[in-house]
């Protein structure tokens, strides 16, 4: 009796094993997509249920109930930077997107704690992790039967879109509003006003390494430090650009200097490679 419970036993593992790699199609396929707007990312995750020759909203998807807004785990949207969306702002982050589906409206919350499997229970929804909250309007397409449920962006303009849910014969639009004026009205302003110190430092850098026009360099490093203030590492450069146009003399003062200012920093790399510097450069002006 044992023998045999003991292999009826091993047949049902053997057979669990076997289908458990049996892979089939999921219900309620996984969706991902990226969409620009404007000067930011938006990323969204859902799962798409299909109709299936049901009625959506009002019998499998209640009105006045909250949804997970597809199936599956929790619809996820990702801002790469501040939004405004239904007027109402959202910092840079990830947030499930809850609706609550009305004939008429639709409530629209994105909510911080993406951890839910779907909706979270009522005990456990907190009002204080409602990151935006607010109402849109659902329209009714008519002749329309679209059979999975899909989140789309659209209305793309330069500071916005709609972020879109369609199924049935349904259409819910949610407005996305970016700050894109802003940030490239600052990076024309600072375009405009001419290069940086960074700027002017990389360019003496290249000029430098590359053996291409020395004064030029010593030009710009000049400028660099004029805008940036001294760096033991930026005089440091200038050091080798005045020995490269056999002013020892200045570089070995500057060389000093970046010296002072990298102890200073407790850097202690720039001080041996300024001593063995000063020291070629000594030797070179006798």
């Amino acid at each position: 009796m044992e023998s045999y419970v003991l292999t009826v036993l091993v047949l049902l593992a053997t057979c669990t094993l076997g289908l458990s790699q049996i892979q089939t199609p999921a219900p309620s396929p996984g969706a991902k997509f990226t969409q620009d707007v404007g000067l930011i990312k938006v990323d969204v995750e859902y799962s798409r249920p299909s109709k299936k020759g049901r009625v959506i909203f009002g019998d499998l998807v209640p009105y006045g109930e909250m949804w997970r807004t597809g199936a599956n785990a929790s619809t996820k949207v990702t801002f790469s930077d501040k939004v405004t969306v239904g007027g109402k702002e959202l910092n840079k982050g990830t947030y499930a997107l809850y609706t609550i589906p009305g004939q008429k409206e639709w409530t629209i919350i994105f909510y911080s704690n993406t951890s839910y499997w779907g909706t979270p229970e009522e005990k456990d929804f907190k009002e204080e992790e409602v990151a935006a909250r607010f109402t849109v309007p659902a329209i009714t397409m008519e002749n329309a039967n679209v059979e999975s449920f899909t989140i789309g962006i659209d209305n793309l303009k330069n500071d916005g879109a709609e972020l879109y849910l369609l199924w049935e014969n349904t259409y819910v639009g949610i407005p996305i509003k970016v700050d894109t004026d802003s940030k490239v009205m600052a990076a024309i302003k600072s375009t405009m006003a001419g290069p940086k110190a960074g700027d002017y430092f990389s360019a003496a850098r290249y000029y430098h390494e590359q053996g291409q026009d020395q004064k030029q360099a010593l030009e710009w490093v000049n400028k660099c430090l004029e805008m940036g203030g001294d760096k033991f590492w930026i005089l440091r450069l200038k050091a080798n650009i005045q020995a490269e146009l056999g002013m020892y003399k200045d570089a070995i003062a500057t060389a000093q200097k970046s010296t002072e200012l990298a102890k200073a920093d407790g850097n202690a790399d720039y001080p041996r490679m300024n001593e063995k510097s000063i020291t070629a450069w000594k030797a070179k002006m006798k």
